[in-house]
């Protein structure tokens, strides 16, 4: 064949454009052709195509005679001849070409020109991937947590506390001491009462922070009791009046009472005052973290 011949065609797609070149070389494989893509289309919303690109479509003088009438010299074609000629092989992004499959010989799937050295990628899928190392199973990490003693736990907690008083800029002391396996800390002074919180928030965070210290140190830590400005103290006080109060409404009233959600060690609190009064009992009910106390009044036969 002598001269190269050309096609410049509009198409939604390089796919779709290879097809129409194809269809009008009378060429049943696109090994011989090569795309440029002179223009992107341009797509829309949910990625539809809103304007055509456009492709150059280039034959190979190498390449094998078409079946067809063949034209004088180069051979263009006009945008719109171009659309036409893709509507007639179908006009669809994905559409098959002759031969089958929608792939053509310089483009990839994406409709944009392979890197020179394509055949390479076909090579090397042919390719038997190399065989994985066969997987060491790692292993098991050793608990290196030490026994401490109480003594030592108390030490450790005292230190900390005592560090936390100085990072608030607080004045106050860190009493510790141990009674029956229970390691008792307590914090005193004016100005520790910030570590309170609401509703002794703060202090049970410090509480869990002092846990998990232990914890990661020991295998088996002991029980840690906390008290910070005397909170729990004026917080058992303040609940027993509560609980008296609550009685007397449900024995001039009757029926039940239930009271906010609280930890074990308040809800005892309540138990017991309610239990040494008389014509009322209390239950708890609810899971926890949300457990609450309900005061009703004894039933009578």
């Amino acid at each position: 064949m002598s001269g190269t011949e050309w096609l410049e065609l509009e198409a939604p797609s390089a796919e779709t454009a290879m097809a129409a070149a194809m269809e009008h070389l009378g060429l049943d494989s696109s090994e011989n052709l090569d795309i440029e893509v002179m223009k992107e289309p341009v797509r829309g919303f949910l990625g539809r195509v809103s304007e055509k690109g456009l492709y150059r479509v280039t034959q190979r003088t190498d390449g094998p005679r078409r079946r067809g009438k063949r034209g004088n010299g180069s051979v263009g074609r006009s945008a719109a001849e171009g659309a036409a000629a893709g509507q007639k092989t179908g006009g669809t992004e994905g559409s098959q070409r002759p031969g089958g499959g929608t792939g053509a010989g310089n483009f990839g799937g994406d409709g944009r020109p392979k890197q020179s050295g394509g055949g390479r990628g076909r090579e090397q899928r042919g390719q038997k991937r190399p065989e994985r190392p066969p997987r060491q199973d790692r292993p098991k990490e050793e608990d290196d947590r030490s026994d401490m003693t109480i003594e030592d736990q108390a030490k450790e907690i005292g230190r900390f506390l005592e560090g936390l008083l100085a990072a608030f800029g607080l004045d106050g002391e860190v009493e510790m001491r141990i009674d029956d396996g229970v390691i008792y800390a307590d914090v005193v002074g004016e100005q520790t009462e910030a570590l309170v919180g609401t509703k002794g928030a703060t202090m049970q965070a410090t509480l869990e922070l002092c846990r998990t210290i232990i914890q990661r140190r020991v295998q088996a830590g002991a029980k840690i009791r906390l008290d910070i400005a005397g909170y729990n103290e004026r917080r058992r006080e303040a609940l027993r009046i509560y609980a008296g109060r609550l009685a007397s409404k449900v024995l001039e009233d009757g029926g039940e009472v239930m009271l906010e959600p609280m930890n074990s060690a308040e809800r005892k609190v309540v138990h017991d005052a309610i239990g040494e009064i008389e014509g009322v009992r209390s239950y708890s009910e609810g899971e926890e973290p949300r457990r609450s106390v309900v005061v009703a009044k004894e039933e009578t036969e």
